[in-house]
């Protein structure tokens, strides 16, 4: 099979990792690909927001399947243009990305069809917007409602910083168009999990549980990122929290695509605030999380390509996924300065120094000159298995130091229980 993976993060060189391990797979493409993938991918120079050419892409070389790693593409109708032309796909059409285009949709979705989440409010107005407060209390989260690389949510301490981030989003376009509707919801106190799914259009198929850590300093210090690390399973997910996450959750958002005549195919990231033996849906993403990705595909035992053929075809089940009984962690190495402003173009040596058992996953790198150097936020994700996850934990932090850029910084905490 030939394949072609959208994206250019670390997400993306670990599904082309997975993927390459498949015996399907005679040729794997990624567009655009990083530093990273391009050991072990053919890059191809097309930006993955370019819809059109991606499309002429696939149909010219007679790619038999198409991965779309990242949200923008998918809410922008790539599945649907590549399906229009008899090309295979997996992600789902623009419909289903919604619930990850617009949380305003997807606030909507959720209380329509009974699925528990923060009460919000939903705003156009800044000036009502600003006198909605008065409903809720503080911390307060206030939301962009589009698309903004994962640092559209803004949790705010007092009264005077949700209405700052509320003129921010709405007056002053901090997220663009992506602030032309605002959210406003109740902050849930608890324990944030991710739960990852494969999704057949029939039914929805959780993968092994994880656990993000979104902001960007130690003790989740400092502002929201797209994710500064991860590890998994995440042992706050017992048994009886799963039942009632299939049963309240899962089953009431497979009902609602139902209902709304939504075909989802793919990833669907279910966001959750874990308090007790209750959840509460904090999001959804339409598409494999990062840094989630990084911890969860190295402890899939099953080839990837057969998941996603069966996901497209719509019979896959439960037993379709093997897991390893070992734990994963993975943390991210991002540009100084990040989520604000950073400099990119600096040299990353050491990553030929790492031990075996150590996978460095590429986010924002890119080759000059020859040499692997920094081009985006977050740069790089170092991923380990481990039989506990102090032991990936251990394995992970010692080789870290064997990697040097200017300006490189980490959380120290990750998977510290």
């Amino acid at each position: 099979m030939k394949i072609l993976v959208v994206g250019s993060g670390a997400r993306e060189h670990t599904i082309c990792w997975k993927l390459k391990q498949s015996r399907k797979v005679s040729k794997l493409y990624c567009a655009p690909g990083n530093a990273g993938i391009g050991q072990i991918a053919e890059i191809v120079h097309i930006k993955a927001d370019n819809l059109v050419e991606i499309t002429e892409f696939s149909a010219e070389n007679k790619i038999d399947l198409v991965v779309v790693g990242p949200e923008g593409p998918l809410v922008g109708g790539l599945v649907d243009m590549l399906k229009e032309k008899g090309i295979r796909a997996f992600g789902p059409v623009k419909k289903g990305a919604r619930l990850e285009g617009s949380k305003s949709y997807s606030k909507d979705f959720m209380q329509k069809y009974n699925i528990p989440t923060a009460r919000y409010e939903v705003f156009t107005d800044s000036a009502k917007a600003l006198e909605s407060l008065k409903d809720f209390e503080v911390p307060v989260v206030v939301k962009a409602d589009g698309l903004a690389a994962g640092k559209g949510v803004l949790i705010c301490e007092t009264k005077e910083d949700a209405k700052e981030a509320i003129k921010s989003i709405i007056d002053q376009k901090q997220f663009g168009e992506a602030g032309d509707t605002v959210v406003i919801e109740e902050f849930l106190d608890g324990t944030e999990t991710s739960l990852l799914c494969f999704v057949d259009g029939k039914s929805i198929v959780p993968m092994e549980s994880a656990r993000d850590y979104k902001k960007a300093y130690d003790g989740d210090m400092g502002l929201n990122t797209g994710g500064m690390g991860n590890f998994s399973p995440n042992p706050i997910y017992t048994q009886k929290l799963n039942a009632y996450i299939e049963e309240n959750i899962i089953a009431r958002t497979l009902n609602g695509f139902k209902e709304e005549g939504i075909d989802f195919c793919g990833v669907l990231f279910i966001g959750l605030m874990i308090k007790g033996d209750q959840a509460k849906v904090l999001e959804y993403n339409t598409r494999f999380g990062d840094p989630e990705t990084e911890s969860v595909l190295p402890r899939l035992e099953s080839d990837l390509v057969d998941i996603m053929e069966k996901c497209i075809d719509g019979n896959l089940s439960s037993d379709d996924l093997k897991w390893k009984e070992e734990k994963s962690v993975t943390v991210i190495i991002a540009s100084g300065g990040y989520p604000e402003e950073y400099k990119k173009g600096f040299e990353i040596t050491g990553l030929d120094q790492v031990d075996e058992d150590i996978v460095v996953f590429h986010g924002g790198t890119t080759l000059k000159d020859g040499k692997v150097v920094t081009d985006g936020g977050r740069v790089l994700a170092v991923s380990a298995l481990g039989n506990t996850l102090e032991e990936a934990r251990e394995r992970v932090y010692k080789n870290i130091p064997k990697i040097h850029f200017s300006n490189m910084q980490y959380r120290t905490d990750i998977a510290k229980l």
